[in-house]
């Protein structure tokens, strides 16, 4: 089974950029789809962007559509999500998820937690004005 580890999250300013990376291993990362959730206290965890194993596909949360990038390396089995403009509201713990890529039939199921087989342990972004 392929495992994560995020990387990147730090204490942020209110209009800054930040860049959270994805490690994989244990497995082909070219094999999954890529996704990354963020969860802030008291809320549910809720969906940001995705990307499929070529990076042919890409989706976005309307929330941070317009500011934000999902890449993947996957000859070095890395990926990474850049968020610009950084918001209050963007404070989370965000999680790096893989999905076998033959789970995903459509651009709807990028979105779909129940896809992910493999999450990452979180990395904490705080955003201060």
């Amino acid at each position: 089974q392929i495992q994560l580890v995020e990387s990147g999250g730090r204490l942020v300013q209110n209009g800054d950029s930040l860049r959270l990376t994805c490690e994989a291993s244990g497995g082909s990362f070219s094999s999954y789809t890529m996704g990354w959730f963020r969860q802030a206290p008291g809320k549910e965890r809720e969906f940001v962007a995705a990307a499929t194993w070529s990076g042919g596909t890409l989706d976005y949360a309307d929330s941070v559509k317009g500011r934000s990038k999902i890449t993947r390396n996957n000859p070095g089995n890395v990926g990474f999500l850049q968020i610009d403009s950084l918001k209050l509201e963007d404070a989370a713990v965000y999680y790096c998820a893989a999905g076998r890529r033959n789970l995903f039939m459509s651009q709807r199921d990028l979105r779909e937690e129940e896809k992910y087989g493999s999450w990452g342990q979180g990395t904490q972004v705080t955003v201060s004005s």
